[in-house]
């Protein structure tokens, strides 16, 4: 048992007794373990975002800032309004994030949207004050890290349970309002922002800043996916415990079987009752698997779907014990 463990049993049985609430060892034991797991997560989640804060903050004035480059998405409109009307950025992060922060009360619950302001605030306190120095002047290298460090700051953001930029949380409204994905909605937003760059600025500051948003892009997938892109695999055979015993033994993943029933035929006399193997891999582990599938069972059904989070069970390998 953990010292932190401890501090917080005592901390609870002594309340429980002041408030002549006595409740037995199980079920303080139980309150505790909650108390302990929900306080962890709070200061995962606070680490995640403070460190989120301080790489975004590098990315704007150690690269983009200095350069006049602007990104994609609430962050974009905020660097092209401070370049156009010499607005500070801190207030123009805070101001236009605003009523994209309040959307996310509605839409996201309001733990969501009370961290996501106090990472807002925590970022244009950070541009206001902190000094960070001017790396590069170089274009390629200003749009490469500065796309880079600005969506490793928003990736490590939302892995903490906040948003530095509101575009997601409008895309989610949007989506819902008018039957259009939630990636067609980012897409044309930023169409729109570096279409009025290119006016405003210079077509070749809009080109720079295109590169810096799939550079910032790109590293929020990498930041929040992971290193290790997962891929969740239905396989139907009749050959399903063969299947299942080469995932275990050559793969060293884990397997489910769960009962299903399937068939062609229009009444539920002709469906006919199927076992189903369901795995988790990497997307790299993919070719070996359906190689060691097509060994077994050429006929297999076989099922790959993206998987974006994974918690619990047991995902890393592990090797077997013989």
């Amino acid at each position: 048992m953990s010292i932190f463990h401890n501090i917080i049993y005592e901390s609870l049985r002594k309340r429980k007794e002041t408030e002549k609430n006595y409740v037995s060892d199980a079920l303080l034991e139980k309150e505790v373990k909650r108390l302990e797991v929900l306080i962890i997560h709070n200061i995962k989640d606070i680490l995640l975002i403070a460190a989120g804060v301080f790489a975004a903050g590098f990315g704007l004035k150690g690269f983009l800032l200095p350069n006049d480059f602007i990104d994609g998405g609430v962050t974009g409109i905020s660097l092209l309004t401070a370049l156009v009307t010499k607005l500070k950025l801190p207030l123009l992060l805070v101001l236009i994030n605003a009523p994209f922060i309040l959307m996310a009360f509605y839409q996201l619950g309001k733990a969501f949207g009370i961290k996501s302001i106090a990472a807002i605030l925590l970022l244009a306190t950070v541009v206001a004050t902190v000094e960070y120095p001017v790396v590069t002047s170089d274009k390629l290298l200003v749009a490469a890290f500065g796309g880079f460090f600005l969506g490793a700051g928003i990736g490590l953001a939302v892995r903490g349970g906040a948003v530095l930029d509101g575009t997601e949380v409008l895309a989610v409204w949007l989506s819902r309002k008018i039957s259009i994905s939630i990636g067609d909605v980012i897409l044309l937003f930023n169409i729109m922002i570096f279409s009025v760059a290119a006016y405003l600025l210079s077509i070749e500051t809009a080109l720079y800043s295109i590169l810096t948003y799939l550079a910032a892009s790109k590293t929020v997938d990498f930041i929040v996916e992971g290193v290790d892109e997962y891929m969740g695999i239905t396989i139907i055979s009749p050959h399903y415990e063969a299947i299942r015993l080469m995932i275990v033994q050559k793969l060293g993943r884990g397997a489910t079987i769960y009962e299903a029933k399937g068939g062609y035929g229009t009444s539920q006399k002709d469906l006919r009752n199927q076992p189903v193997v369901f795995t988790v891999i990497t997307r790299l582990e993919f070719a070996r698997l359906r190689r060691n599938i097509d060994t077994i069972d050429p006929t297999a059904f076989l099922v790959a779907s993206p998987v974006r989070d994974i918690a619990g069970g047991v995902i890393k390998k592990k090797a077997l014990k013989h």
